[in-house]
This record gives structure tokens, sequence and C-alpha cells, in this order.
């Protein structure tokens, strides 16, 4: 009886749920939350987007209407056109995907190594990566940028270079951490018989791990991007060079001139593809996140 009344133990009781009281309440709650969360992320993008169909007169209107009075659709090929926003994408284009390479390499040796191959210390090297979580971003910018400006033993000065943003990003604690959990669940038995097949380290990471590490390694990638994308203040620091920023760095140097209406557009246009990649792979985020086990 207990572990039948235990099992039955929710956050509103079922007999509430058979009251036509209950079901109203509950239906209520559940769908002010919903629109309260929707409302308070969407509306945001929706001010974005509607205000680069406006004119300038109209944004700077005191009184901002929900809708535009007059469509100016024009101004999102006037922002491309104008500035050369296709240049600044294709810069964010080359940084993304650089950094992502070197994170997959760098992150999945590291993870590899202290899920299955289990180096002295390696529960010390963990936590001291993970303790790095803890910090701040503005607490590691200075030295990492001394770092950059003058990389230890070669000596070399990586500013104005897509190395100054790979590299730093190659190492991801969070990343890291995730992969090392999901190698954790892969059972020891299938690396062993593929070792007795004649399998080395390095076959048996290709081979084995990688294939069935798909959903978490989708992950790692999207935050990869993702990352790299929406990162402001460290190119603005290593990319003074205006030719090799990328468009987020862009768009905050050109907004003096450009007028309001084109800037919001080409923010709109920088937003597209990071809200692309979350509505076609939130599948793969949510299954990577939450994959704990094999199948049998």
């Amino acid at each position: 009886m207990a572990a039948a009344s235990s099992s039955e133990r929710t956050l509103i009781a079922p007999t509430e749920m058979t009251r036509r009281t209950g079901r109203f309440l509950y239906r209520f709650v559940l769908g002010s939350t919903l629109l309260g969360f929707t409302v308070t992320f969407v509306f945001p993008l929706y001010w974005m987007a509607s205000g680069a169909l406006k004119s300038s007169g109209e944004l700077a209107d005191p009184n901002p209407s929900l809708l535009p009075k007059s469509l100016h659709p024009e101004s999102y090929s006037e922002a491309w056109s104008s500035v050369g926003l296709g240049h600044y994408f294709l810069n964010t284009l080359v940084l993304a995907f650089g950094a992502l390479f070197f994170q997959l390499i760098v992150d999945i040796s590291a993870a590899y190594a202290l899920s299955k191959l289990r180096p002295v210390l390696g529960n010390v090297v963990l936590g001291m990566m993970l303790a790095t979580l803890m910090l701040p971003v503005s607490a590691l910018l200075v030295p990492t940028y001394l770092t950059v400006v003058d990389v230890p033993l070669v000596h070399l000065n990586l500013i104005n270079t897509p190395w100054a943003i790979w590299l730093p990003a190659a190492a991801n604690a969070f990343n890291i951490f995730i992969l090392k959990r999901f190698f954790d669940q892969i059972p020891t038995e299938l690396l062993d018989s593929a070792r007795i097949d004649g399998a080395g380290t390095l076959r048996v990471l290709v081979s084995v791990v990688l294939p069935l590490s798909r959903p978490v390694l989708a992950v790692v990638s999207i935050f990869a991007i993702v990352g790299v994308w929406k990162d402001f203040l460290w190119p603005m620091l290593v990319l003074p060079d205006p030719t090799r920023r990328p468009i987020t760095v862009a768009l905050n140097a050109l907004s003096e001139d450009m007028p309001a209406n084109q800037l919001l557009a080409g923010m709109v246009m920088a937003s597209i593809p990071l809200l692309v990649l979350f509505l076609v792979f939130q599948r793969h985020i949510i299954a990577g996140l939450t994959a704990g086990s094999l199948k049998g």
C-alpha cells in the first residue's frame, strides 16, 4: 500500500483533477506559465524584426507602435548590400567552424582519456577543469589575452588571426564534462572486444566510441558554433582589423553610420542562423543531454 500511494504522489493530487475546479486551475496555471514564457522570449525577436520593417522616422517616434505603420522590407537588402554583411557572415562562419574543428579534437581526446584511459590524477585534472567554470569570463580575459599576444614557448602574436579565436575555444571544460559523462556509459566490454580484435587506442575511439556518441557530438557541435557566433567581447579585443571582424562586432562598429532600421535588419539576419539551428536540432540537443545509457 505504501508503494502504491507513493507512486501516486504528484504536484496535483489525482483526486483534484477529477473535479472541475481542479482541472480549471491546472489548465489556467499551465497556460499562463506557457504564455508568459513564450511572450518573454518571442516578443524581443518580434520587436527587432518588426522594427526593421519600420522607417527611421517611425523608429524615432517617442510613442512606438506594435505594428509598422508602413512596411519597408528594403531595409534588409540595403543593410546587406550597403555595409557588406555578406563579408562579415563569411568571417563568422570561418571562425565558428574552425573553432568547432579544434574543439572536437581537443575535447573528444580529453574526455576519452579521462573516461576510458584513466590516467594518474585524472580526477584531479577533471576537477581543475570544472573549477574554471566557476570563474567569470572577465577574470580569464586578461591572462588569455596576454597568452594570445605572446604564446608561451613559440612566442607568436596571434592578434588579428583566426587562431586567436580557435585556440582559446579549443578546450571547453563544459563540453569535456558532457562527453566524459557519455563515454562513461559505454560498456567496457565493447572496447575490450575491439582490442581483442587488434584495434589500438585510436582505432577504438574512431571505430567504436565515436559512432555510438553521435547524439552528444551533435550537442557539443551546436554549443561550439553558437558560442563563437554570439561572442562579442573577445573577438572585439583580438580582431581589431575591421576586415576580419565577425558580424556581431561589425554591427556594433557600424551602428553609428547605419540607419536604425538597417541596423535592426542586420541584427535579424545575424540571429536567423542560430534560430534555425536551434529549431532544426532541438530534439538532438535534448536527446544528447539526456542520453545516459545504451539501448541493447
